[in-house]
């Protein structure tokens, strides 16, 4: 049972969504289903029904939670930053070190062709594209060349996912890795 249902006795539905957050990353979208999210829980289907009406309505909920922490964490984390290129340096490490958003956000992709699904992802993408292209605007790029850096910026991020989470390529280290990310950086952010 979880902690919060151990100290209140009973699950919010904020709870419920997190549950099936936890599953799609480790399972994918089409493993989110009542009987096994409760008894994983250790709650009856009861508590589900009185917080949803559906299975449908849970990943509604899940989704929804997912794309608010999302934008919370990372682009809540940056926003105070003034500089623009140090603001999208601080973008690109908060985003490289996220292992679970990465992990729920390429197991969304995998099931893009969900009607719940598809319109979040539709939704995150081009806010995270905005984002992108206003930052590279604000670091001297015009508008093109800031759309198109957003768009090989963002086509990088999804890539190392698809290497890295669908394709199960073996894990860099930790040296490698931080190397990686500052050669991503040190490409794909406009020098002053």
């Amino acid at each position: 049972m979880t902690r919060v249902a151990e100290r209140s006795g009973r699950l919010s539905a904020e709870d419920w969504a997190q549950a099936a957050l936890d599953v799609i990353a480790e399972q994918g979208v089409a493993a989110v289903a009542v009987e096994p999210l409760a008894r994983r829980l250790g709650v009856t289907k009861g508590s589900f029904y009185w917080h949803f009406p559906s299975r449908d309505a849970l990943l509604q909920a899940a989704l929804e939670r997912w794309e608010q922490v999302e934008q919370e964490t990372v682009f809540g984390s940056v926003e105070a930053v003034p500089d623009p290129r140090e603001r999208l340096r601080a973008l690109f490490l908060v985003v490289a070190h996220q292992v679970k958003l990465h992990t729920i956000y390429s197991e969304l992709l995998k099931a893009l062709d969900h009607p719940t699904v598809k319109p979040v992802i539709e939704r995150v993408s081009g806010r995270r594209l905005d984002y992108l292209t206003a930052s590279l605007r604000q670091a001297g790029m015009g508008r093109a060349d800031a759309q198109h850096r957003a768009r090989l910026a963002y086509a990088a991020y999804v890539g190392f996912l698809q290497l890295n989470l669908q394709l199960h390529q073996p894990r860099l280290q930790h040296d490698e890795f931080e190397a990686y990310v500052e050669h991503v950086m040190a490409t794909l952010i406009p020098a002053p």
